[in-house]
């Protein structure tokens, strides 16, 4: 049998392959952009031989798409890789941050996050179909348009799907020292509406109550909240359309992240105590999508995690794993208590921001790295599942 980690993976072919990906911008509030992305990665799954399915997107969000790999029991629960194509970046962002190479990086929104996770860990399966390599077990391919704004269309899918696999594959970013996610913390976002009282602002300023000067005040009391175990940050502030005029309603949004599910309630608690009818203002706090905590150290990912430390020390690197925050779909298939393993993605810096890019080096490496994943998670031993407990047990 080919061994997977000598695959004849190619730096610029891989660079090649991006470029299409990252030119199709697909923010995810742009379902026609969105679906643009999908089109792509439909052509791309159905060139690899897998039988493809378009599931349509609601809620206004754009589609999903649904791969079975080639595979003696294709179908049947195996290995589920699941991943986004939707990104923070609107359309227009490659005028201020086109796809290009500098030397050793590699720059262009969603680049990062997570369309180049998701490329070389397709590539790999690419790869290895050439070779004539069998996987232990059959692969699935699930890409979802919404997780940059908490999965509220797609969670009950990726729930479904997953729990048919053994193992869950989610190629999000590297942490930065290359390591792999074996936890996450739990998110909770809210939607705040203040409403005051309309006036000219010039002829009858005294008559007006601003509900931005409400929300304003109320950004430092919520940030203001912030803890080591749980954070609040408002991302969001939408008021006004006159500048003569007194605002009679701003909105907000506002993202908390906790370490565990306890200071998540908790914090959760604070954000609803500052719901108020009294007054001149009106301040309204409602519930908006929840990723909960995916707790570490649960057997069936820590003996991912080994298999995956075996590989990358066949590479010349060294992967920890640990809990991190973010969120990703990788929330809910650990919180089912699904062996899944996060961030085995590119390694890079400037995730959503315009400084987004890759490291070119690890294109090759992470591709890799699913190459030998592929073939030897079908392998994970009761051995790997013992000393982990006993670890544990110590």
């Amino acid at each position: 049998m080919t061994n997977p980690l000598e695959l004849p993976f190619d730096t610029d072919e891989m660079i090649d392959g991006l470029r299409p990906w990252i030119e199709t911008e697909s923010p995810t509030f742009d379902a026609g952009a969105v679906n643009r992305m999908m089109d792509l990665v439909q052509h791309d799954l159905a060139a690899l031989g897998a039988r493809v399915e378009r599931i349509p997107g609601r809620m206004g969000f754009g589609d999903s798409v649904r791969a079975t790999m080639p595979h003696p029991r294709a179908g049947e629960g195996g290995i589920l890789l699941l991943g986004h194509m939707d990104t923070v970046h609107p359309v227009g962002t490659l005028q201020k941050l086109p796809f290009r190479r500098e030397g050793g990086i590699c720059y262009g929104p969603g680049l990062m996050d997570m369309k180049g996770g998701n490329y070389v860990f397709l590539d790999a399966l690419r790869k290895l179909l050439a070779a004539g390599v069998e996987t232990p077990l059959p692969v699935t391919v699930l890409f979802t348009p919404d997780e940059e704004v908490g999965t509220p269309s797609t969670r009950a899918l990726i729930e479904a799907e997953a729990k048919r696999h053994k193992y869950i594959l989610v190629p999000e970013p590297a942490c930065p020292d290359g390591g792999a996610v074996i936890g996450r913390y739990a998110i909770a976002r809210f939607d705040l509406q203040t409403r005051g009282k309309p006036s000219h602002a010039g002829w009858a300023l005294k008559d007006g109550v601003s509900a931005i000067a409400e929300m304003a005040k109320h950004v430092a009391v919520i940030e203001g909240m912030t803890s080591d175990d749980c954070t609040f940050s408002l991302g969001v502030f939408n008021a006004g359309q006159w500048v003569n005029c007194v605002s009679s309603v701003c909105d907000a949004e506002v993202l908390s992240m906790a370490t565990t599910q306890e200071q998540l309630d908790a914090g959760i608690a604070k954000m609803m105590a500052l719901n108020s009818d009294q007054g001149n203002v009106v301040m309204e706090v409602t519930r908006g999508v929840t990723r909960p905590v995916w707790e570490p150290d649960q057997p069936g990912t820590m003996a991912m995690l080994g298999v995956a430390q075996e590989i990358s020390r066949e590479l010349g690197f060294e992967m920890t794993g640990q809990s991190a925050g973010g969120g990703s779909d990788g929330n809910f298939t650990g919180y089912l208590g699904l062996p899944t393993l996060d961030s085995i993605g590119v390694r890079g810096q400037g995730l959503h921001t315009l400084n987004e890019h890759i490291e070119v080096d690890s294109l090759v490496e992470r591709a890799k790295l699913a190459a030998g994943l592929y073939c030897r998670l079908g392998a994970v031993s009761y051995t790997h599942l013992r000393a982990h407990e006993t670890r544990h047990d110590l």
